[in-house]
């Protein structure tokens, strides 16, 4: 089947490319197509295609549309034409809801990998949030925590991003600016820890991926709080393993486990 790509988001992963050359991002080579957020329009059907119609407008699911993982990067968002091989319905392509605009279907593909990732800390209706990075994916991270009930807080080091946040009504510290501590403690209160004065903050998302958060998570959680990271990062972690506070948090990990 061929599409005709009407808009196209930009990731992280293709800046990095553009900036950084071959080898990072999605691992784009030379001679590749660059692009993997995008929505399209049907052009063209095969004989044997039953479920596609031309003019409808359609989502391809980046890793089944270039019919491999490591290619989904480039799967040619920002052609203007795209060949899909073995077109099938909500399998490597999706139709589009009518109510969506070309612009907003153009995110698909950044929200649903958030929204898999905030699944991950199994949120609950009244549980109180933080999310680091207030870009496309923190920003995503956050509308989903408060789809599910939870209070929200966004951290960035720009007032532009936290700008937009505070429009979303969002809660919102600048890490370079704010005392941040406090600033969480303003809007979460106490919560139960091993630890005096720690923030009541039961899910922590990382959508920036820096080493450090993870480590400064483990020594300021509460009890039966957890951790997402969904920002790349390809640095290794050290972490220390013999702490009181990871103990507890690895006790508490396992207790939650066990009642699943």
């Amino acid at each position: 089947m061929l599409i005709k790509n009407i808009n196209a988001s930009i990731c992280g992963s293709d800046i990095a490319v553009y900036k950084h050359g071959t080898g990072t991002g999605h691992k784009i080579s030379i001679g590749e197509k660059f692009g993997h957020e995008m929505v399209s329009e049907v052009a063209e059907v095969g004989l044997e295609v039953k479920d596609f119609k031309v003019g409808q407008r359609v989502y391809p699911y980046p890793v089944f549309a270039a019919n491999s993982p490591q290619k989904a990067g480039t799967l040619g968002g920002f052609t203007e034409y795209l060949l899909i091989k073995n077109a099938k319905l909500n399998h490597n392509l999706y139709l589009v809801p009518e109510e969506l605009s070309n612009e907003v279907a153009a995110l698909t593909e950044p929200f649903t990998v958030t929204t898999r990732a905030v699944k991950r800390a199994h949120p609950k209706a009244g549980e109180n949030a933080y999310v680091l990075g207030a870009g496309t994916i923190g920003l995503a991270a956050a509308f989903a925590l408060r789809h599910f009930g939870c209070k929200v807080m966004v951290a960035d080091r720009g007032d532009y991003r936290l700008d937009l946040a505070k429009i979303f009504g969002f809660d919102v510290v600048n890490t370079l600016k704010d005392n941040v501590k406090q600033t969480q403690l303003d809007c979460f209160e106490k919560g139960y820890s091993l630890k005096e004065n720690q923030p009541n903050i039961n899910i922590t998302i990382d959508a920036i991926g820096i080493p450090d958060f993870l480590q400064d998570f483990l020594d300021s959680q509460i009890i039966d709080s957890r951790f997402v990271m969904v920002g790349v990062d390809n640095n290794p972690k050290d972490i220390n393993l013999l702490g009181d506070d990871l103990c507890f948090t690895v006790f508490n990990w396992l207790r939650w486990l066990s009642t699943k």
